[in-house]
């Protein structure tokens, strides 16, 4: 019986130097994505998981919040990683909304990476400790459930696709109040996205995002294994780009 691990990697193996190649130098079999009032428009790709298969996303702000969006092939969050039981070694899925906003504008040091919104689930841990998304009383076993990130994103060649989240010192480096216990920078700001069939929504306070570039992803990152040299949280695939190159050619519009 074919799992839900086996339909993510099984068949995107053979592709994987390809999207590797979209995401890091620019470029992409199934066509470029183009855009409509700021949106970024793609076209359905085949090789693609349709629940990790990008039709469209667009993003708006008031100025104090940002709202996100994403329209899939297929009925989004319906794909979660396999629990392994162990932190190192788990696997994230993410639907992910790379941007040029900078990141002090979620309270990350200014001008430190790559801003990056994520829609997350990882059953093997939870990093939202204020947070009960499940609602059981609980607020240490959420991982599943699909929640949001603010992620500070830097190049790393020997993550699969070419990025890593940036490893940071807590107490030493600027960060959000809200930033789980992991030397990475990841913010965990407690807002819950909206699914819904086939598309996905969040939005949450962040600061400069007016006129801002975006793009959109979707992705597999995985924690290092035990006493492995090299980032802690690597994105090791990316199932679908957007724009098909990482070239940001959405931008944030206001209300």
């Amino acid at each position: 019986m074919m799992t839900n691990k086996d339909k993510i990697t099984g068949g995107a193996v053979a592709r994987r130097g390809l999207v590797m190649a979209a995401v890091v130098l620019g470029s992409w079999s199934a066509g470029p994505a183009t855009s409509l009032a700021h949106d970024i428009l793609s076209p359905v790709n085949q090789a693609v998981e349709p629940p990790f298969d990008i039709i469209k996303s667009s993003a708006t702000t008031d100025g104090r919040w940002a709202s996100f969006m994403m329209e899939l092939a297929g009925k989004s969050g319906s794909i979660v990683p396999e629990a392994t039981g162990a932190f190192r070694g788990a696997e994230v899925y993410a639907y992910v909304w790379p941007t040029k906003i900078d990141p002090s504008g979620v309270g990350f040091a200014e001008g430190s990476g790559i801003l990056a919104l994520a829609i997350t689930a990882h059953p093997d841990f939870d990093d939202t400790p204020l947070h009960d998304e499940n609602g059981d009383g609980d607020p240490a076993n959420d991982g599943k459930n699909w929640h949001a990130h603010w992620a500070v994103l830097a190049e790393d060649a020997a993550c699969g696709a070419g990025f890593k989240v940036k490893e940071i010192s807590p107490g030493r480096d600027l960060v959000p109040a809200t930033m789980p216990d992991l030397p990475i920078a990841l913010d965990a700001p407690g807002q819950s996205p909206l699914l819904n069939d086939n598309s996905l929504k969040i939005t949450l306070p962040v600061k400069g995002a007016e006129a801002a570039a975006f793009d959109a992803m979707t992705a597999r990152l995985t924690v290092s294994q035990e006493g492995s040299e090299g980032a802690l949280l690597c994105v090791t695939q990316a199932h679908d780009v957007a724009s098909g190159d990482l070239s940001f050619p959405g931008i944030i519009m206001n209300k």
